[in-house]
């Protein structure tokens, strides 16, 4: 059974970090997750979204988090691996997957063919097309997602996919009609980059949709807008999802024809999951004669996207005897706990002028690519999962 390097804290139930500050008093660094969030988080999801919704597991494979959208109902799981199939398969046997990552092996696709009744497979190239018709052979239910790409505008997210997926739109063409004339079911799909700030990039793919559709003469049943749907940080705060909600419904329909549009499917990772969980840290060492203090996590742990991207900078607060400490604050350099001197947060953080050896620092918003990125380098990043009632978001 496939599962990420987790130790699983089932009991008890805590209010907030405050609380497992107070009375669990960590060593180790601690993700604090609410089902409580999540749910209403799917909800707005379930209710908003005009289509199917999908969890992108990559964005937080912890087995509390697939539970949780399980028992909310969840049924449809986007995946980029059999492990991450395996995962959701111990939990909910029945699940559907949506096999996205648009390069498998051989391997791969048989076992997620075969074990778990994958019926949905992702591809950017005619050789994977050609992969997958070997081996699924003359199963006619199997749905190809033709994953396009269109030149990207810089200022429309914080990360960019098209760089190594998507096939450019002569392409996406030539897969389609490959893609009939084999007999599978044709599907698209697109993915805008992760927190997408801007609606108008979801209408920009679906009206190249139609375009490649049209251009192929192929009928497109389903569209996947992926994900990209963006979280609230303190440097990057978007527009509200009914935004983006609507935007892609009247896009649809504009595009494709009122009564003719497809199927529509999303599979949010980052809007969905990011606000039901921060990261507990103890403060291991600070020191005096400077500004310098020292993390038991960093990012080989739970801050590795905090890195790579500093408008994804968490919100953070500093906790002491189950307390807020409030006060007067300075930039404090912050280091994490491994023997590597890249082991330091990108930017200074204002921390609290008085700060003591074991006081606690709670990283909010790190519900997605918090767990999903720790390393376990220098023995670090081994973080239970508590349960707790809310979480901080800042």
């Amino acid at each position: 059974m496939a599962q990420t390097a987790l130790n699983i804290v089932a009991a008890p139930f805590y209010a907030d970090a405050l609380a497992v500050a107070r009375v669990m008093q960590p060593e180790e660094a601690v993700f604090c997750f609410s089902a409580e969030r999540l749910r209403a988080r799917l909800a707005v999801f379930t209710q908003g979204f005009p289509g199917t919704v999908s969890f992108a597991v990559k964005s937080n494979p912890s087995r509390e988090v697939v539970t949780a959208l399980s028992e909310a109902g969840l049924t449809h799981w986007d995946v980029a691996s059999v492990q991450e199939m395996a995962l959701v398969h111990s939990i909910q046997p029945q699940a559907h997957f949506h096999y996205h990552n648009p390069v498998k092996s051989r391997r791969e696709i048989h076992n997620a063919y075969s074990k778990f009744g994958c019926r949905r497979f992702a591809v950017d190239a005619r050789e994977e097309v050609a992969k997958i018709a070997e081996i699924v052979g003359e199963d006619r239910s199997v749905e190809l997602a033709v994953r396009f790409v269109l030149p990207r505008d810089r200022a429309s997210s914080a990360h960019d996919f098209s760089t190594k997926f998507g096939a450019p739109e002569h392409i996406a063409i030539e897969l389609l009609q490959d893609i009939s004339r084999r007999g599978f079911v044709p599907v698209m799909t697109f993915h805008p980059g992760s927190q997408s700030r801007d609606p108008a990039v979801y209408v920009r793919h679906i009206e190249a949709a139609h375009r490649i559709a049209k251009a192929a003469g192929v009928h497109i049943g389903k569209l996947n807008v992926g994900g990209g749907f963006p979280a609230s940080y303190p440097l990057s705060k978007p527009a509200p999802l009914d935004t983006y909600f609507t935007a892609i419904a009247e896009a649809a329909t504009r595009y494709f024809g009122k009564g003719t549009e497809p199927e529509l499917e999303c599979e949010p990772g980052r809007g969905l999951v990011a606000n039901c969980m921060s990261l507990l840290t103890r403060i291991k060492l600070v020191c005096s004669d400077g500004d310098d203090i020292f993390l038991n996590d960093g990012i080989y742990g739970g801050l590795m996207e905090f890195m790579q991207v500093p408008e994804l900078q968490p919100p953070f607060r500093v906790i002491r005897d189950g307390k807020l400490v409030d006060g007067p604050t300075k930039p404090w350099k912050v280091f994490g706990p491994t023997c590597d001197p890249l082991d330091v947060l990108p930017a200074k953080l204002d921390l609290p002028m008085v700060l003591k050896d074991e006081d606690y620092v709670e990283f909010g918003t790190l519900g997605a690519y918090g767990i999903a990125t720790s390393t376990m380098f220098n023995g670090y990043g081994d973080h239970a999962v508590v349960p707790v009632g809310d979480v901080f978001n800042g």
